[in-house]
């Protein structure tokens, strides 16, 4: 899991969502005051080959809503099914608060 995690607000511009995960060698952030909401790679790429200016589209307009989210405790296995099932390369990991992100890099690291 990454963590301390890296977030980012609705209103930041696409640009800075994409340096962020530059400067930080990370490929998703989760988005403050978002309700459960998540940025990745994916959604950048997707907006910037949709023709929409990385400068003034918001992170809002592009994020992925209404993430599923997984314990600091749950087995590993059951994070690679969560994955497969949901279709989802990024799960944050949530206690009482978000204390970090778990990728499917992670998960096939730990195969290994």
């Amino acid at each position: 899991m990454s963590s301390p995690l890296e977030m980012i607000s609705v209103d930041a511009s696409v640009r800075e969502a994409a340096e962020r995960m530059r400067d930080g060698d990370i490929s998703a952030l989760v988005v403050t005051t978002g309700g459960g909401c998540i940025v990745t790679q994916s959604d950048l790429v997707a907006a910037v080959a949709d023709g929409r200016d990385p400068t003034e589209t918001r992170v809002r307009d592009v994020m992925t809503e209404a993430v599923e989210t997984v314990t600091p405790d749950l087995l590993m296995e059951e994070v690679a099914a969560m994955m497969t099932m949901y279709d989802v390369k990024h799960l944050p990991v949530v206690d009482d608060d978000y204390v970090g992100m778990i990728s499917s890099t992670d998960v096939a690291a730990h195969v290994s």
